[in-house]
């Protein structure tokens, strides 16, 4: 456990930054805001949830982009600047007037200005940081977007509730300026950065490197274009949409699904935070399970676990407690989805080029995860009912999960 002894600042940091970016915030908080669209708007569940699939069509693009331009300009200038735009994005969404074409435009320029926020750029430092533990540690700096995905729907609901969905887009925005900003300027540092030049010379020599900051060991990696040609690459890519699709696709609908099922909208907005908590419980066992058994075989397990909640919200009746189980079950899922990302790309394809493999794999991520909640969506408008597209996840979970049993050995111990 030396590593952390010198490298809890990152972490600490970093899980403030990633749970209070782009990925958790629109994500978790969307559902939220139906309601209230629905009442002012007219708009249907498919119309509010097909921003998520824009807001993923961008970052498809522009995931990698952002990796790259982090691998050449460094991580924590990247940082510093995408909170800023990130949060000014996000405080945008104040403005809209019911005029669809200007909140889907919206969505589009908070996945153009947000990108730098993601777990690409975040973990990169994290990875530099940690060898030994580098699962925990990715599973540590990723604990923020379950905790504060499940505060920021609390937060949005009462802010909702109290002050109208205006001045609660306004708050949430303000959230990474006040918060994770300051953290990220004072803790948030690479292992290359000049300020760190004692502590990390101090680490490699208690670690027992030869490695020193002025003659650092030239990062082991493919290149992007080595990576692409890899089937490695394309075996994840593709078993990740199918996975985000059926993860993300019920989280953001989690309030409606719930309605449908008899619950009040208390208890609905109640039962929807617990995935953030069991987001945590994810990120802690998965990241302690990734350090000590084979990866793709520890997520081959847990993505497959969630084809019982799939079953559980087709019921024709739902209890509280079968409720809050499913929740559960998929909100630990999720807990996997991104440090497994991380951890595998640090290992099958090494830290030369990660962020820009990364961004390009999180676009296929992207994928599923912003079409998934529309098709939720469209589902339930087609059919009144979501049990229909609860039995196509099924099958996503099984075509996901399976093929991850043939990544092969680790290149990059």
């Amino acid at each position: 456990m030396k590593e952390f002894k010198y490298g809890w600042p990152v972490v600490g940091s970093s899980a403030v930054g990633i749970g209070l970016g782009m990925s958790p915030l629109p994500f978790y908080t969307i559902g939220v805001f139906v309601g209230p669209f629905m009442k002012e708007f007219g708009w249907g569940v498919d119309d509010i949830m097909l921003a998520l699939s824009l807001f993923s069509v961008t970052a498809l693009f522009t995931s990698p982009l952002i990796g790259a331009l982090t691998d050449k300009i460094g991580v924590r200038k990247m940082v510093l600047i995408s909170i800023v735009t990130f949060s000014l994005s996000f405080m945008a969404f104040s403005l809209n007037n019911g005029s669809k074409t200007l909140y889907l435009g919206l969505w589009i320029l908070l996945a153009f200005l947000g990108s730098g926020t993601l777990p690409i750029t975040f973990t990169r430092a994290v990875n530099r940081w940690f060898t030994k533990k580098r699962g925990l540690a990715l599973g540590l700096s990723l604990l923020g977007t379950g905790l504060f995905g499940a505060v920021a729907k609390l937060f949005a609901s009462f802010l909702i509730e109290n002050y109208g969905w205006r001045t609660a887009y306004v708050g949430l925005a303000l959230l990474p300026l006040l918060i994770s900003l300051p953290l990220a300027f004072f803790f948030f540092r690479d292992t290359d950065d000049p300020k760190v030049r004692d502590k990390v010379d101090k680490m490699r020599k208690e670690l027992g490197s030869t490695e020193t900051f002025d003659k650092p060991k030239e990062l082991e990696g493919l290149s992007f274009k080595q990576a692409m040609g890899d089937y490695r690459f394309w075996l994840l890519a593709l078993s990740f949409i199918p996975i985000s699709f059926a993860i993300g696709g019920p989280i953001p609908n989690f309030e409606k699904i719930l309605d449908t099922k008899g619950f009040g909208t208390t208890d609905a907005v109640f039962l929807a935070s617990l995935v953030g908590y069991s987001v945590i419980v994810g990120r802690l066992v998965g990241g302690y399970l990734l350090d000590k058994l084979w990866a793709p075989g520890v997520a081959a397990v847990i993505f497959l676990i969630p084809i019982t909640a799939c079953f559980i919200f087709q019921m024709d009746t739902l209890s509280y407690g079968y409720a809050a189980l499913a929740i559960t079950i998929i909100g630990i899922s999720a807990g996997v989805e991104y440090d497994l990302m991380a951890f595998l790309v640090s290992k099958y394809f090494g830290m030369k080029n990660y962020s820009a493999i990364y961004g390009m794999l999180y676009g296929f991520f992207a994928i599923g995860a912003g079409f998934g909640p529309w098709l939720f969506g469209k589902s339930y408008a087609m059919t009144g009912s979501y049990s229909t597209i609860f039995s196509y996840a099924v099958f996503a979970f099984i075509a996901g999960a399976i093929p991850l049993l043939f990544m092969g050995k680790y290149r990059y111990e």
